[in-house]
């Protein structure tokens, strides 16, 4: 067996033993995973060394594992700085899209715009901020300070760009999502500034925070789900209402007590979704609902039809586990992602199953560690971008090595 593959091998073997979640999955699955790495470390000679790079490759068509790109992005223009992320996608030319909080920024990270300015750093980035593939930022707009609200997405949360180039961006605070051209011309809102309705309205939304456009009908679903418990579709030209569902494919209710997280999670989920908080499109026709304080992440066909849920880290509290979903590029997009932004990784899951295979990152402000992964999008080549909405206030790039 070549080094190459045994270094794979071995890494592998070490992720089974550091990986802390792997502490909480069933016995067989332990067992059969370290039998299964056991097996292969047979084919590897005494003689065979292992060095570094081992921990960050694996066997072709493996598990895919990463690992962060310190010099992504390039420095900002004009004393730019960014607040919380709270989104972050990646389009068809490979460019990173971004929106963030400057209203986050504090006053001495602000200096330079202080009246009168007290140090000669910062200045707050514009709201959306788009980056080409080196990390250079192309173009931002959407600016508090010279914009009336009703022509930039304040408080912006949620960020998709369409087949048609057509910029897609929520507003969580405020009940609307606002369709933009690339250049930030305002082309159409669905819902309205400030006002909702509650989970039967078909024109106000409630807190959306998701959004994704099928290509193949134009069609704009929405993780209406910061007041609102549902997903909600309209046509993505004219925002004419089409459907929408709660959790496993129910109607959503306004009122609704429950518990969530704890040891009682797993086996008494609740019945109506808690914090709908993202959502992503399969090429086979299904939509990947992220519930936040759920815990979980609910399958559906298209027409709101329940397929399966996962649970995942049940005993998690807080804001919960499922931040954001993200899939691999490869035509059959084996792979999904999942943003945790209380447990602070991303996990690697098997979409078919969605079977928890591994992780990366760990709580901390470190290179390569997360505080609040809450925006994340993939590139052409499986790359990984990962944006905190905690005090890290970073985009950070993950570049595949193996799988």
């Amino acid at each position: 067996m070549s080094d190459r593959l045994c270094a794979a091998y071995v890494a592998a073997f070490r992720f089974v033993f550091r990986e802390p979640h792997m502490s909480s999955r069933p016995p067989r699955i332990l067992l059969s995973t370290v039998a299964a790495v056991a097996v292969a470390l047979l084919g590897c000679s005494d003689g065979e060394s292992v060095d570094s790079a081992g921990m960050t490759s694996t066997a072709s068509g493996g598990v895919p594992m990463f690992e962060v790109d310190p010099t992504w992005p390039a420095e900002m223009p004009n004393d730019w700085i960014m607040g919380s992320i709270t989104a972050v996608f990646v389009d068809a030319q490979d460019h990173v899209w971004v929106t963030h909080l400057p209203e986050t920024l504090t006053p001495e990270e602000l200096s330079a715009v202080q009246d009168p300015p007290i140090g000669l750093c910062c200045r707050p980035a514009p709201v959306v901020v788009e980056f080409d593939p080196d990390g250079n930022v192309v173009q931002g707009w959407g600016d508090p300070q010279t914009q009336d609200v009703a022509e930039f997405p304040r408080n912006a949360h949620g960020l998709f760009v369409d087949h048609n180039d057509n910029v897609w961006i929520g507003t969580y605070r405020h009940h609307r999502v606002m369709k933009f051209t690339r250049s930030g011309e305002l082309l159409m809102q669905i819902g309205r500034y400030d006002e909702t309705g509650g989970n039967a309205d078909t024109e106000l939304l409630g807190g959306p925070a998701g959004i994704w456009v099928d290509a193949s009908t134009n069609e704009v679903f929405i993780a209406d789900g910061y007041r609102n418990r549902r997903v909600i579709v309209f046509d993505g030209d004219t925002g004419e209402y089409l459907r929408h569902w709660g959790a496993y494919g129910e109607v959503p209710e306004d009122t609704y007590d429950y518990g969530f997280g704890g040891p009682e999670h797993a086996s008494n989920p609740p019945t109506q979704f808690s914090t709908v908080h993202g959502l992503v499109g399969s090429n086979d026709g299904l939509i990947y609902v992220a519930d936040r304080r759920g815990n979980r992440i609910q399958v559906f066909q298209q027409d709101g039809t329940f397929v399966f849920e996962k649970i995942i880290e049940p005993e998690t509290l807080a804001s919960g586990s499922s931040f954001v979903i993200a899939l691999s590029p490869d035509a059959d997009q084996e792979w999904l992602y999942l943003a945790d932004g209380t447990n602070h990784k991303v996990w690697i899951m098997n979409r078919s199953d969605l079977e928890v295979v591994g992780s990366f990152g760990r709580g901390g402000r470190q290179v390569g560690q997360f505080l609040r992964p809450h925006g994340m999008g993939v590139d052409s080549q499986g790359n990984i971008y990962v944006g905190e909405a905690s005090t890290g206030r970073r985009v950070q790039k993950f570049s595949i090595t193996g799988g």
